[in-house]
């Protein structure tokens, strides 16, 4: 059986990506991080691990895969992640009539989504 180990992002800048996932997601290093790549695992020790590994692969628009991070609170955890460091993807052209998402982007530029489970 396979399951879904990590998620891996490229990134410009892992130590700055690494903070902003570290802090978004309480997620720990796992080891030293250095400018090529890291490993950030769950601080409770269980959940998934994001993996940040230096690329010069420009950002898509419209990325084939991302990250949807479910919120019971979207509006403070949208600011919360905005103080870190996030942006609001202001032209985003995909979304529904009465979406349930806000898209964000990470400090690398990354797109992902705020879940309202509410």
């Amino acid at each position: 059986m396979l399951t879904v180990g990590t998620v891996v992002l490229g990134v410009e800048d892992v130590p700055r990506a690494a903070a902003f996932w570290c802090a978004a997601l309480n997620l720990v290093p796992r080891d030293v991080v250095d400018g090529d790549f890291a490993v950030l695992v769950p601080g409770t020790g269980h959940g998934t691990s994001i993996a940040l590994g230096r690329s010069a692969t420009p950002v898509q628009k419209h990325p084939r895969v991302h990250l949807d991070l479910y919120s019971e609170d979207p509006a403070a955890d949208i600011e919360h992640l905005l103080g870190l460091g996030a942006t609001r993807v202001a032209d985003w052209d995909l979304y529904p009539a009465d979406p349930d998402f806000t898209v964000l982007a990470d400090t690398e530029g990354n797109r992902f989504c705020v879940i309202d489970k509410s």
